[in-house]
């Protein structure tokens, strides 16, 4: 437009060579500035075709020529649009960029938990990838990323897989442990795979913790610990059975320990089982053993208290049958203790014995079964000690009422038969010289012990205790029956 003005404005001035000189720099600088914008346009074309190239996966991207540009429009608005374009471009390549390193660090992440070679990885999804040296361009086409995502699914399968497979093989190391008492020290080269055990996918992160070396190496000791379980079967079941055993016997249950035994040695010897179906029955028996055995504790120490109180209701009436037991003997006061609590023991026997009673038929109701103990109903021996007892009771009972009736008896005959001898004894014979035949008077007064009065609180009770059955005067009755009859 520049040049067109000046033309004008020159038209019909001078000769054509003095135009021709003022117009030709105009020309010159104009020419000058289309070459520049020509070049600019195809720097900014040749980007754009090479960061196409590269998102289109071309294989020769950096070799690619210089585009032809189209001269017909080079004004600063076209100019613009390619900048603008090829700023759109260079972010999509960056984003790119990211997302393959990204994908990168985590195949890299993934082969080394398995043991994969990373580097031979990429380079079977791109050569570019794997090439560390400086200023090699990495890949950035959709194939590539679409090849690295496909990697990475592949290798989380992998990783899971393994996961799974190492966590199974991890019980049943842990089972072969624990059925064939493996020392702890024997465990600890494999405390990685228990550590394993009830880890998720994502927090398994360690170098070769998933790799085949560890697999194979926890499968090869499962191999030899079935070949040892082998061997060490059957005693496994018989400890087995001996913990079932103390089971019963400790809540009193009644099992027939022989036939099992020789049912058990039977199935071992024969074949015809596995063992190792056999023993998880056995653990089954012992689980629902405990669980019995649980339901009985209760009773069973309501069982124990009846039976100490009913030891010690036994003992009570040996004691209180012996009559020196208030002698000063060595141990007196001891059982005199005894005696008292045993008297408050025995006191609660009945109510003790009502709840046990209630509580074995709450049981045996909910269970459909009877409680037995050592063999026996615990119901019906229950019901024998109450009737015995019961017989108990009723002879002391009588008892009592017998030596009542001797007491009362006695100090009839004492009223009847002492006044009787006061009425027949010889003129100027003393009281004395009577009791010389029958019960002598005690001189308390001329002993030592009588002296200090040390013993007569002792010689009060005895005293006492002899009239309560037999009276003084009563014994020398014969005497003075035979002298009255005379």
């Amino acid at each position: 437009m520049y040049f067109i003005l000046t033309f004008l404005h020159l038209k019909g001035r001078g000769a054509l060579k003095q135009q021709l000189a003022i117009i030709t720099p105009v020309l010159e600088d104009l020419r000058s500035k289309k070459e520049d914008r020509i070049r600019e346009f195809s720097k900014i074309e040749s980007q754009i075709c090479q960061i196409r190239n590269e998102i289109a996966g071309c294989e020769q991207f950096n070799s690619v020529s210089d585009p032809e540009v189209i001269q017909n429009d080079l004004t600063v608005k076209k100019l613009g649009e390619l900048k603008s374009h090829l700023h759109e471009l260079q972010n999509e390549k960056i984003l790119r960029e990211q997302k393959v390193n990204s994908h990168i660090s985590e195949i890299r992440e993934l082969s080394v938990v398995m043991s994969f070679d990373f580097l031979n990885t990429l380079n079977e999804i791109h050569r570019s990838l794997g090439d560390s040296s400086e200023g090699t361009q990495k890949s950035i086409s959709n194939d590539t990323i679409a090849r690295l995502t496909g990697a990475i699914h592949m290798l989380k399968q992998e990783k899971q897989q393994r996961l799974k497979k190492v966590q199974d093989l991890t019980k049943c190391l842990i089972e072969l442990w624990d059925l064939i008492d493996v020392p702890i020290e024997e465990q600890k080269p494999f405390s990685h795979l228990t550590r394993l055990l009830s880890a998720s996918v994502d927090e398994v992160r360690a170098q070769g913790c998933l790799s085949t070396d560890i697999i194979e190496q926890a499968e090869v000791e499962i191999l030899r610990l079935n070949v040892l379980k082998a061997s060490k079967m059957k005693d496994l079941v018989f400890k087995r059975q001996a913990e079932l055993e103390e089971i019963y016997k400790e809540v009193h249950m009644d099992v027939d320990s022989e036939s099992a035994r020789q049912i058990l040695n039977r199935l071992v010897e024969s074949g015809d089982i596995d063992l190792s179906d056999l023993l998880q029955s056995m653990d089954d028996q012992i689980r629902k053993a405990k669980e019995q055995a649980l339901s009985r504790r209760d009773i069973l120490d309501r069982v124990e208290k009846w039976k100490f109180a009913a030891e010690e209701e036994k003992w009570l009436d040996e004691y209180e049958r012996d009559e020196n037991r208030y002698n000063a003997v060595r141990g007196a006061h001891k059982n005199l203790k005894r005696a008292e609590k045993a008297r408050s023991l025995v006191s609660k026997l009945p109510s003790l014995v009502e709840s046990l009673t209630a509580k074995i038929k709450t049981w045996e109701a909910d269970k459909g079964i009877p409680f037995l103990y050592e063999k026996e109903p615990l119901l019906h021996s229950l019901c024998e000690y109450n009737v015995q007892r019961q017989l108990r009771e009723e002879e002391k009972r009588k008892i009592r009422e017998q030596r009542r009736l001797q007491e009362q008896s006695a100090v009839v005959q004492e009223a009847l038969f002492g006044s009787r001898s006061a009425t027949k004894k010889p003129l100027g014979q003393s009281t004395n010289a009577n009791s010389m035949a029958g019960t002598p008077i005690r001189r308390q007064v001329l002993t030592p012990s009588g002296r200090y009065g040390t013993s007569t609180r002792k010689d009060h009770r005895e005293s006492g205790r002899v009239n309560t059955i037999t009276p003084v005067n009563y014994v020398a009755l014969p005497k003075d029956s035979s002298f009255g009859g005379s």
